[in-house]
């Protein structure tokens, strides 16, 4: 009973509106008292974020915050696919024609994820992990290989909760809520960022300057609060590390595999 009463209450909660309101109230001057309780509340390494809080206008600002130099370490070799964010590992394996098995007791099919694109064929049989960023995480999300970006979509959607409930109790989450989906060819195939939206996200937006030809590690967008980025790549491309599983805590910038026909 509680189970269906908490899915009605998010069902009508997951509208646009009302997390323009919460972007909203992130963003103004009022929120900025809040930031040292946020902080505290999610126990926030703030000796990390680049300025010192009190330099922080609002909530947003804070929320969006780079880090200092060196915060993060870019695995060097030219192989590594490495982890776009912060983050905890609620999905990996092989994607199974077409089909991503078992995220959180659900299947989602790569068609419906990235919105019925012809790039979809690409990754009928990769490899997909989905990293889940919580409130207390960097939010800003990097390059994972380095390549040339090719196409990105904005893919409109609801804002339901990505977190464990969400993901087990709304139905398909990750392939109906707002997606920002960025597709970088590199020397060893293509790989797929599919930023996810999530209840209270204002929005996701790109980092700028906006360009093409990506680094490894640099900024590409970030989230207005927490939500999820999947990662996706082709066919027969990618290895992962041996540890790699459910789970598992990543920081930006860490080794997730390796990304074959890369030298």
């Amino acid at each position: 009973m509680m189970g269906w009463l908490f899915q009605a209450m998010t069902e009508l909660s997951s509208r646009k509106w009302i997390s323009k309101l919460t972007g909203r109230f992130a963003q103004s001057k009022a929120s900025r008292g809040w930031i040292p309780r946020f902080a505290n509340m999610y126990n926030i390494q703030v000796d990390e974020a680049e300025k010192p809080l009190h330099e922080y206008s609002t909530l947003n600002e804070f929320f969006t915050r780079r880090l200092k130099p060196g915060s993060r370490v870019i695995h060097e070799e030219t192989t590594a696919l490495v982890s776009p964010v912060d983050a905890l590992i609620t999905g990996a394996g092989p994607i199974k024609s077409g089909t991503i098995v078992n995220v959180k007791g659900q299947d989602y099919t790569i068609e419906e994820l990235l919105n019925r694109s012809p790039r979809a064929d690409h990754y009928l049989d990769g490899y997909y992990i989905v990293l889940y960023l919580s409130p207390t995480d960097y939010h800003r999300i990097h390059t994972p290989v380095d390549g040339r970006i090719v196409e990105r979509e904005h893919v409109l959607g609801k804002v339901y909760p990505v977190n464990d409930f969400g993901l087990r109790r709304m139905r398909r989450v990750l392939s109906r809520n707002e997606r920002l989906i960025t597709y970088i060819k590199h020397a060893g195939g293509e790989t797929a960022v599919v930023k996810v939206g999530a209840m209270n996200v204002s929005s996701i937006r790109y980092c700028e300057p906006i360009h093409d030809n990506v680094k490894k590690g640099e900024e590409l967008a970030y989230f207005e609060f927490g939500s999820t980025v999947v990662l996706l790549t082709e066919d027969d491309t990618f290895v992962p590390r041996q540890d790699l599983a459910l789970g598992l805590k990543v920081r930006m910038g860490e080794k997730l595999g390796d990304i074959s026909g890369l030298r």
